[in-house]
């Protein structure tokens, strides 16, 4: 008897979770083990790996290495998929994390300066070649990108409110770095931003930074196509530069898909999803969302670090397994897939959290 009546606790609370995602640990309590009667459950891993310090960016590269932003250490750790370190970083402060194909990591962070005796701190965009110190990651030596160097840009260091909070990277090795910041009042050059970024060869055969913005985004938009506080930029896996971006400003839908277009009419931007069309695309679906992966078959993940939870959807924006809540995660700030395996960086606990599908169990 006690053993049906705990299959009956626990039916119940799976037809409950499709309406309302199930928090783990009211499941735990009861199973004290693997349950494989749905695959909307997510089996936690062990160990949990621990040692951080407010992590905010992580991000699984093309190696496969692990790399994490460890915000308050100043550092980027580098680990291996088992979960040990391999290596460390200073970086001051780091937020976000991106890899191109050339393996070069693209770290948000930032840099003390001093300018007309007053001590100032700046946002900045550094590149870290890890090919050139053999990944000896610990031996590498950020190049700062942005801001640029006043020679190039004379009002490069005249505003240290503006910060870069998230970077993507295409097939081509071109990037896009999001900004935000107080003003953008200006219509030629407004805080919130997304700033495009390419290397060409000039004519003495070294690389040439061109910089440009990605038009037609409102700074402060409510609604589709806005660049209100960008808290994070992702890219595809494929030769297309379509990216999916969130948002921490007030907006109704604060995960937008934008695809890229190039027509005879129209090159740019335009929302994958019209409003209402789908899950994702539902007003008010998202609390303060971080950061996003994808996988093989382009499911969106989300961390939610306002709703503690992450959230997948399919690649048309249909709600899937999504799971989390407080008993779960502390403000979770970033989300990575590889190998069946969901990473998420759990900032509030200090510590990154893996979970398999109970699908995925052999």
């Amino acid at each position: 008897m006690k053993n049906l009546f705990k299959i009956f606790i626990l039916i119940s609370l799976l037809l409950l979770a499709c309406e309302d995602k199930l928090d783990l640990t009211d499941l735990n309590e009861l199973s004290k083990g693997p349950i494989n009667f749905s695959d909307t459950l997510y089996i936690q891993q062990s160990p949990v790996w621990k040692g951080f310090n407010k992590p905010q960016d992580m991000i699984v590269g093309r190696e496969p290495f692990i790399y994490v932003a460890d915000t308050e250490n100043d550092r980027i750790v580098m680990m291996n998929v088992a979960g040990d370190v391999l290596g460390v970083r200073s970086v001051q402060h780091p937020v976000a994390i991106a890899q191109d194909y050339k393996l070069n990591l693209w770290v948000c962070a930032q840099f003390d300066t001093v300018i007309n005796n007053l001590p100032l701190t700046f946002s900045a965009l550094y590149k870290l070649d890890l090919v050139k110190v053999n990944h000896r990651i610990e031996n590498s030596l950020p190049e700062r990108i942005l801001p640029q160097n006043p020679k190039d840009n004379p009002f490069a260091f005249t505003r240290p409110d503006r910060q870069y909070t998230g970077v993507c990277v295409f097939y081509d090795n071109s990037l896009l770095v999001s900004r935000v910041g107080p003003d953008n009042s200006n219509p030629v050059d407004r805080d919130n931003a997304i700033i495009t970024l390419k290397f060409e060869k000039s004519v003495s055969g070294k690389d040439s930074l061109v910089l440009g913005k990605v038009p037609l985004l409102e700074p402060e938009g409510t609604g589709l196509m806005s660049a209100n506080r960008i808290s994070s930029l992702t890219s595809f896996n494929k030769r297309k530069r379509d990216i999916i971006l969130t948002l921490a400003g007030n907006n109704s839908f604060k995960v937008q898909w934008l695809k890229y277009v190039q027509s005879p009419d129209f090159t740019g931007y335009q929302p994958e999803f019209d409003a209402f069309s789908n899950d994702l695309m539902q007003a008010g679906r998202f609390g303060r969302p971080e950061d996003v992966a994808l996988d093989g078959a382009n499911n969106i993940f989300v961390a939610d670090a306002e709703k503690d939870s992450v959230f997948k959807f399919s690649s048309f924006g249909d709600e899937l397994q999504s799971f989390g809540g407080s008993g779960i995660f502390n403000h979770p700030h970033a989300v990575a897939y590889h190998n069946k395996t969901v990473y998420v960086l759990d900032t509030g606990n200090d510590r990154i959290v893996r979970f398999i599908l109970s699908t995925e169990v052999e």
